[in-house]
């Protein structure tokens, strides 16, 4: 006999992904059907911001609670009534169903005839924002409104199983307004990941004795709530109320029908999507394509060739998708700002200028690429050998790992250090890991860092989070009840670093503009020199050093010739801490390899693709380094076996070295293309 079928239920994740688009509940669940970046990406993120830890905080403030364990839907449900016949009960992850509705909520308190339904997030708040959820203008605020709208569903559930109650919804958040008062807290809470699925256990004694004071907050949102039910709901291709929308998309979903795809802006961040459709030695398929297919008429060919979703940092593509306009080719250079953003600037590419280049694909000094070399020189003219590049990996986790510490503080654990010197030689000269769990690396860090760097030569890196990092664990110095006895020297060197805003409040006269703080020595930011300087049609607009690197090395004969031999790391050739013998420039049908394709992943039981998705997600607290933050929290809290622990680690030191060796590449192609008339 056939196994049976599991129920097809709109659960709250369904029902929060039919609000992104109603399409995608026919592509979710289809792991052997359709390509599904969040399979592996979501384990991730939970993983690098430490929500895996925040559920099971969450469940020590109610020591009286039950957890509903059963397997199977109806089992979880069955239980979950026989517990709610009793006049008070807490339950946590109780089951509650109507029709094709089924959701388990966190945390469920009955009292006689009334029920609090409390929802867990990894979410940071501050308890004392007198605005609560609210703008300005009182509306609900836009980056709450899924995690209200996901309360509002229960909420509709609950009051549907159970019209006799009478329900309360609350939110429980990460306070960032509350200090940890214990060393270890994070650490309590182990994780690993057995059959797929991650499993939290606590240490043992940890109760509600144990973790101190609570840094999650209980909020009441019954009037956000009500407003959210009350008021329609605009999705992808439709309107109506949460009612409305839940019946129709629970029907739907049931039948396992496909609702007509809206594409729309939202189609950026589709997760189902294989890039192009049946690479990556897999035949799923991409959802993303199919929808596009249907709904805009495009062929495969002109979604590869390029679309309105790939127009680097546009913010006008549901305008132009609305007026039937989706190839890349197609998009009017009018929609792309004011006159003046498409012409020559002496400072440099605008938004705009670097939009039509994507879009014509035409460029001065063409064919292959664009570099102003009168900006390059400029800039290059200011540099002092040696020339230092570094870069940070840092973590921002929900739940503190010491005393002190409030959530999503920042944690300094890696940084990588290249140097070129007078001569043209370069070096991987230092490098700084500290992973010990328990230990707090932020002025060990920069202790490191500053005996690296010494006091001469300008120093790199790529985009702000260097200056970012640099700053917060200033601000943790200056606010230190038991600061080290090297703070000022250590604050002395943070500032010649960095550039720090000035708060109009602390001008001496209030009609001052102080404007900011730049340090002697302040770090050159490449990126940013990148998006002004450097167009290839191959990075799709975008500066980044992952994307820039390969453009670069395709382009470049000079970092053919210097590193397809096996130079680095070896003897006589460029020094490396980590890598022996390596060629880092290699080609395959035609296209260089990407360096980073090369190293072996940060973790063996995830994919690269999800790694490559977390990196890039633009909803971390954190955006970039996402893979070492989770590399970071399973070195804090899981409990790996010495092999492992090393094979994180040195992970962790080559991903940094390349990141850093990038920089090198990338300016050494630049350094060669602005001392010739024209480039290689």
């Amino acid at each position: 006999m056939p196994s049976e079928q599991p129920p097809r239920y709109l659960t709250k994740s369904r029902f929060k992904l039919a609000l992104d688009c109603p399409t995608k509940l026919f592509y979710t669940g289809k792991k052997d059907l359709y390509a599904d970046g969040n399979l592996d990406d979501e384990f991730l993120q939970a993983l690098a911001e430490g929500g895996f830890q925040v559920g099971e905080l969450a469940k020590l403030m109610f020591p009286e609670g039950i957890e509903i364990i059963q397997t199977s839907h109806d089992e979880q449900v069955t239980e979950t009534e026989r517990m709610l016949e009793r006049d008070s009960v807490t339950l946590f992850e109780a089951a509650i169903r109507h029709g094709n509705l089924f959701v388990r909520v966190d945390v469920l308190r009955k009292n006689g005839t009334r029920i609090e339904l409390i929802e867990v997030k990894a979410k940071s708040f501050d308890s004392t924002a007198h605005r609560g959820f609210r703008g300005e203008r009182g509306h609900i605020q836009g980056e709450m409104r899924p995690y209200l709208q996901d309360v509002a569903f229960q909420h509709y559930v609950l009051g549907l199983a159970y019209p006799h109650l009478q329900p309360s919804s609350f939110l429980m958040l990460i306070d960032k307004s509350k200090a940890c008062s214990i060393d270890g807290l994070n650490q309590r809470f182990r994780i690993r990941r057995a059959q797929g699925r991650p499993q939290v256990t606590a240490a043992p004694g940890t109760d509600e004795r144990s973790i101190g004071t609570p840094v999650l907050t209980c909020v009441n949102v019954d009037d956000l709530v009500d407003e959210i039910l009350g008021a329609l709901i605009d999705a992808p291709g439709v309107t109506g109320t949460l009612a409305e929308l839940a019946a129709t998309w629970a029907e739907r979903y049931r039948a396992d029908e496909r609702i007509r795809p809206a594409i729309g802006a939202q189609c950026a961040k589709c997760e189902f999507r294989a890039e192009p459709p049946g690479t990556r030695d897999t035949d799923l398929r991409s959802g993303l394509h199919e929808c596009w297919r249907e709904a805009g008429g495009l062929s495969t060919a002109d979604i590869a060739r390029g679309t309105v979703l790939d127009l680097w940092s546009f913010r006008g593509r549901q305008a132009l998708i609305e007026r039937g306009v989706l190839r890349l080719a197609d998009v009017p250079l009018d929609a792309l700002g004011n006159p003046g953003d498409l012409g020559d600037s002496a400072d440099g590419l605008t938004r705009g200028r670097r939009q039509a280049m994507q879009v014509t694909g035409q460029w001065p000094g063409g064919p292959d690429f664009f570099i102003d070399t009168a900006l390059m020189r400029k800039e290059m003219t200011r540099w002092v050998h040696p020339l230092h590049f570094i870069d940070f990996e840092t973590s921002r986790v929900a739940i503190p790992f010491f005393a002190g510490q409030r959530p999503y503080e920042n944690i300094a654990f890696q940084f990588s250090h290249h140097v070129i010197d007078h001569d043209g030689e370069v070096e991987h000269r230092t490098q700084f890991l500290s992973t010990t769990p328990g230990r707090k690396p932020n002025y060990d860090f920069v202790r490191a860092l500053r005996a690296a760097l010494g006091t001469t030569g300008t120093v790199f890196m790529w985009s702000p989070h260097e200056n970012t990092t640099l700053n917060a664990i200033l601000e943790e110095l200056e606010q230190d009840a038991s600061p080290p006895p090297d703070i000022a020297e250590l604050a002395i060197f943070i500032r010649s670093l960095t550039t720090r805003k000035i708060p109009k409040d602390s001008a001496k006269n209030p009609h001052d503009n102080p404007g900011a703080e730049v340090g002697h020595r302040a770090m050159v930011d490449l990126c940013r020199l990148a998006e002004k300087a450097f167009f290839h049609p191959a990075t799709k607009g975008s500066s980044s050093i992952k994307k820039v690197l390969p453009a670069v090395m395709q382009a470049s004969e000079y970092l053919q010739s210097r590193y397809a031999s096996p130079i680095y790391g070896a003897k006589g050739g460029i020094p490396s801490l980590n890598f022996v013998d390596q060629a880092w420039w290699h080609e395959v049908d035609g296209a260089v390899v990407d360096p980073y394709c090369m190293l072996p992943p940060v973790f063996k039981d995830v994919t690269r693709e999800a790694i490559d998705a977390l990196e890039a997600d633009e909803d971390l607290e954190l955006r970039q380094g996402g893979a070492a933050m989770a590399a970071y929290a399973r070195l804090q809290f899981e409990d790996l076996a010495p092999q492992e622990r090393h094979s994180i680690e040195a992970a962790l030191l080559r991903y940094c070295e390349l990141d850093t060796l990038a920089m090198v590449m990338v300016c050494e192609a630049w350094n060669r293309w602005t001392s010739q008339t024209h480039p290689d």
